[in-house]
């Protein structure tokens, strides 16, 4: 930690400390609140949506996820020095103060609702709901063993505001991608969890991965297999064709290749198999994508 009374470097030496603590070096949360804001674009807008909308959501999804991370880190930041993996975290070791952190959250908030008023007044409205899970699942760890539920509930809300910022309806199809989005989201992030469930013991920070316990591995793939039918259903109710059932096949295919990795719980494979979620996002979208090219 740094020492009281000692002054902090210039700002410019001290930028990639805001990288970090935006992860903008680890772009991964980016991909997979992206995936899903892809799908429910391309979905609203039948395969053509409005590019300006586009623009608007895939930055909104980097300023959301960043502002997640400065706030997590934030309620983090007298846990995190306990952990192996966010011992060094910026706001951990003292580089960044709490009312840096706190500005920045701000600023980026402000950027996002910005951006959220060249849409419409539904998608405005959308907006608050937003912010409010976005500023309170940080905090959830402290009271819930569910907080990965509510990390599920904050990225698939990017479902109804895509929605709402390309039709400025929220036909029924919308549910059935946030609850697919929202229980996919549960089962990677439990992975991520697994990582660090011996140091969230000790500490006593809540997680899916400890409530789970010798259960894990299989709520995981049970709630796999749940995205997966509930996708299936989706496609059922829009008449999507070959190529977004390829991709859904790509996906499970992934998620069996998870389900090897996290086999015996090591936490660089549990953490390999977070990462490779990314492949599933992309995989359905690009099925996605090819089914309304060709139509």
């Amino acid at each position: 930690m740094r020492q009281i009374g000692q002054s902090l470097p210039p700002w410019y030496e001290r930028i990639p400390d805001f990288i970090q603590l935006m992860r903008l070096d680890r772009p991964i949360g980016i991909l997979l609140l992206l995936w899903p804001t892809l799908w429910a674009l391309w979905i609203a807008g039948e395969g053509s949506p409005d590019y300006s909308v586009v623009f608007i959501f895939c930055m909104g999804v980097v300023l959301m996820r960043s502002a997640g991370c400065v706030v997590n880190d934030f309620a983090d930041r007298k846990i995190d020095g306990e952990v192996e993996r966010t011992k060094n975290r910026p706001l951990a070791t003292g580089r960044i103060t709490s009312r840096e952190a706190l500005t920045l959250f701000g600023l980026l908030m402000g950027l996002a609702f910005f951006l959220v008023l060249f849409t419409n007044i539904f998608t405005i409205l959308l907006s608050f709901g937003a912010a409010l899970l976005a500023a309170s699942y940080p905090f959830m760890k402290r009271y819930t063993h569910f907080p990965q539920v509510a990390l599920g509930a904050a990225f698939a809300w990017s479902i109804p505001m895509s929605f709402a910022g390309q039709t400025n309806s929220l036909p029924s199809e919308v549910w059935i991608i946030y609850g697919a989005t929202l229980i996919w989201t549960v089962a990677y992030d439990t992975m991520y969890a697994m990582v660090d469930r011996e140091d969230d013991l000790r500490i006593g920070v809540k997680s899916t991965a400890i409530i789970f316990g010798r259960a894990d591995k299989l709520i995981i793939g049970c709630l796999q297999l749940a995205t997966l039918l509930l996708l299936v259903l989706l496609g059922l109710q829009l008449e999507l064709g070959v190529c977004y059932y390829l991709g859904l096949l790509v996906a499970a295919g992934l998620f069996v290749h998870q389900q090897a990795l996290i086999k015996n719980r090591d936490r660089d494979a549990c953490f390999e198999a977070f990462l490779n979620n990314n492949q599933v996002g992309m995989a359905i979208f690009i099925g996605l994508f090819l089914d309304y090219l060709f139509v």
